[in-house]
């Protein structure tokens, strides 16, 4: 099974938020996937957290030494589709993508982002939501 995962679920895992546990059960033998742009998103949350005091260097290091080990295969997704999408439905392109790539490789969204998880289900893409 295929599931497409965004940058605040990776985060979780990442971090140990109390939703990882569920969010490794319900992945556990999933090829996950996500649009290139996540990949950078990770980088944007870090240094979120460098701002807000969150954090330092030498703990983002190793989360992001937690982060290369999780199999994620990042994939591209048609930018003039993900346009269509963010237009339609009023959203950034960021989340978009994640639309967009779970259409494109017929995979379920997976995100903690209660909007972005009812915009996906009222285009008729399937979700996998974390309690």
């Amino acid at each position: 099974m295929k599931v497409v995962i965004d940058t605040s679920i990776i985060v979780a895992v990442i971090i140990n938020e109390p939703e990882k546990s569920e969010i490794i059960n319900l992945t556990e033998g999933a090829d996950l996937l996500a649009p290139s742009s996540v990949f950078w998103e990770v980088g944007n949350a870090f240094s979120a957290m460098f701002k807000r005091k969150r954090a330092d260097f030498n703990k983002v290091v190793k989360a992001l030494n937690i982060f290369k080990n999780i199999p994620i295969r990042f994939v591209d997704v048609e930018l003039e589709k993900s346009l269509q999408i963010a237009k339609e439905v009023n959203i950034y392109c960021y989340d978009a993508y994640l639309l967009r790539c779970a259409q494109k490789y017929h995979a379920p969204l997976m995100t903690l982002d209660k909007k972005l998880l009812n915009i996906a289900r009222s285009i008729y893409i399937d979700v996998i939501e974390v309690n």
